[in-house]
């Protein structure tokens, strides 16, 4: 080998031993910038996810603004502001009843009852289809006690809504009966004292749900509809008080006899709501009864119950007003089929009770928000409110019963309804109720409630 040949060859030597490590140190270094960005990659998918997950989650803040859609309360309508996913609200609400004797001895006790507790759940499945449903904790436990009878837990409303457009969607499941302010709108905040009025528990029997599949809707921006077919009451649960038993909740409802419900809402002005529904359908359910030893059909017991109602809120001012009938077939029919059994009935109502063929309520309340002329600044509220009601369960009796007396009560309730946020609301009232015959003992009420 030559001078020049060796020179050459070490040269060629000394580079690649330059060489070789500057490349080891590029592939490790692009191995490292690799695994950085792989790394990145993860962290922004996760942080997309959680930030997704805290959108669809949807928990709004304690003083957060709730509002109402498609007849529904605020917090069980959050699930249609998602975009996707799921939703979780509720309410809950308990009270203490102290009694007056209002100078007749009522036989009734000082109380203290944590009336409800409540879990909205809904799920988003798109921006068309969702499904909502509210379960119910009344009374604390489902066992007796010593003191009462058992407690509760109940669904009471489940549907799976099919949003088509703002004038036409559709809902099947176990759905709320669209009657009255309460029976779809009950959380505490959303209506005055204590207890919710009669007219809307005895006539219009709140909280009211059956299976069935209806539509609903807005028409020119104005008025809101609601139409639905659900299976029917069950006649066997009527009672001199009124409606209320007859619910059949969705538990393996009778549908022999089905029912047609429908509500419309005028919105003439954002302040001014004027309104009614009609619920009509047999209520029998094709089921028979033992009469001195035949078998004899339950008579047909068509149903029907109308209401109307009004609602104006301006500068502070809150006015609400409801009346309501219900008209029962059969009745005399009913009555002795449902009477005791010395009489040749099935023994379920109390001996000299009758379901009356008529049945009248109406309410009418007034409450002023004062608050925005003492503390202008707060947004807090403070209502003093006034309500009047009158609920004759017998109203008009068929042929050969005369009305029970103690059926018919006129009630005043006065009271303050305080809401330090607008998510929660404390409550005091006094409430003088007047049966046409019997004692009832004034009550004077402190509760609570609270909804997210």
């Amino acid at each position: 080998m030559t001078w020049r040949e060796t020179c050459w060859t070490a040269l060629v030597v000394v580079c690649c031993a330059w060489a070789i490590p500057a490349a080891a140190e590029t592939d490790e270094e692009r191995a490292q910038e690799d695994r950085i960005r792989a790394l990145e990659r993860k962290l922004d998918v996760l942080t997309e996810e959680l930030e997704r997950t805290r959108s669809d989650i949807a928990v709004p803040e304690g003083s957060g603004e709730l509002e109402s859609a498609y007849g529904l309360g605020p917090a069980a309508s959050k699930v249609y502001g998602l975009g996707q996913g799921l939703s979780i609200g509720g309410y809950a609400e308990g009270l203490y009843t102290a009694i007056v004797d209002d100078k007749r001895d009522s036989g009734a006790k000082n109380r203290a009852d944590m009336l409800r507790s409540v879990l909205y759940a809904g799920y988003k499945f798109t921006d068309r289809i969702l499904y909502n449903m509210e379960v119910e904790f009344e009374h604390a436990t489902t066992s007796s006690t010593e003191t009462s009878g058992d407690g509760s837990v109940s669904v009471e409303f489940a549907a799976l809504d099919f949003l088509l457009a703002p004038e036409l969607n559709t809902r099947v499941g176990l759905v709320l009966i669209p009657m009255g302010f309460l029976n779809e709108i009950h959380e505490p905040p959303f209506y005055y004292g204590t207890h919710r009025p009669d007219a809307e528990r005895r006539i219009l029997p709140t909280t009211w749900r059956e299976n069935g599949v209806g539509l609903f809707g807005n028409l020119a921006q104005q008025v809101d509809y609601e139409l639905f077919v659900v299976n029917g009451f069950n006649a066997k649960g009527f009672t001199s008080s009124g409606l209320r038993g007859g619910r059949q909740k969705g538990n393996r409802a009778l549908a022999e006899d089905l029912a047609f419900v429908g509500r419309l809402d005028w919105n003439l002005f954002p302040e001014l709501v004027l309104g009614g529904s009609v619920y009509v359908g047999n209520s029998g359910q094709d089921q028979d009864f033992t009469v001195g030893g035949s078998d004899v059909d339950l008579p047909d017991a068509l149903t029907t119950i109308w209401e109307v109602h009004g609602q104006l809120r301006t500068h502070g001012l809150h006015v609400r007003g409801l009346f309501t009938m219900a008209h029962v077939d059969d009745a005399r029919e009913l009555s002795l089929a449902l009477g005791p059994e010395a009489a040749g009935g099935i023994g379920e109502l109390d001996p000299g009770e009758a379901v009356a063929k008529e049945m009248l309520g109406v309410y009418g309340e007034i409450a002023y928000e004062v608050l925005q002329w003492v503390a202008p600044e707060t947004d807090q509220t403070l209502e003093p409110f006034f309500r009047y009601e009158y609920v004759d369960t017998q109203n008009s009796m068929p042929s050969g019963f005369s009305a029970d007396g103690g059926q018919e009560v006129q009630t005043i309730t006065v009271g303050l309804h305080y809401q330090p946020i607008r998510n929660v609301v404390l409550k005091l009232d006094y409430r003088n109720r007047r049966p046409d015959r019997g004692a009832l003992g004034d009550e004077v009420n402190a509760g609570f409630g609270l909804v997210f």
